[in-house]
């Protein structure tokens, strides 16, 4: 099994900064894919960000391009999530995943799911 522990969310007014991070412990070397995730109350949850491990390729939605960078430190088995200009509708709770196969932007192909992180963006 793998267990994934999101901390470093929190309030942060718009235009603002937030980093997140993701401590993998388990048998890690089952997660070839770290995502982040995000979802609001009454709607799916939303693709942020993806990296690989081995390649460190990463991946992003529209969204947040250009604002949000997602990194990886393998000696910690770790994975952050840089957000900067924050806007109020990225506003939601942020999970962390992992999965065994390449980047996908779709949850439900994510094997591993941390416990979540409130983000509140006030304006």
């Amino acid at each position: 099994q793998v267990q994934l522990v999101e901390s470093g969310g929190g309030l942060v007014q718009a235009g603002g900064s937030l980093r997140m991070s993701c401590a993998a412990s388990g048998r890690t070397s089952r997660t070839y894919t770290m995502g982040w995730f995000r979802q609001v109350p009454g709607t799916e949850r939303e693709f942020v960000a993806a990296i690989s491990w081995s390649s460190g390729i990463s991946s992003y939605a529209d969204s947040v391009k250009g604002r949000f960078t997602i990194s990886g430190d393998n000696a910690k088995s770790t994975v952050y999530l840089q957000m900067n200009s924050l806007k109020p509708e990225d506003t939601a709770v942020y999970y962390c995943a992992g999965r065994r196969g390449i980047a996908t932007m779709s949850s439900v192909t994510y094997d591993y799911w941390g416990q979540g992180t409130q983000v509140t963006v006030s304006s």
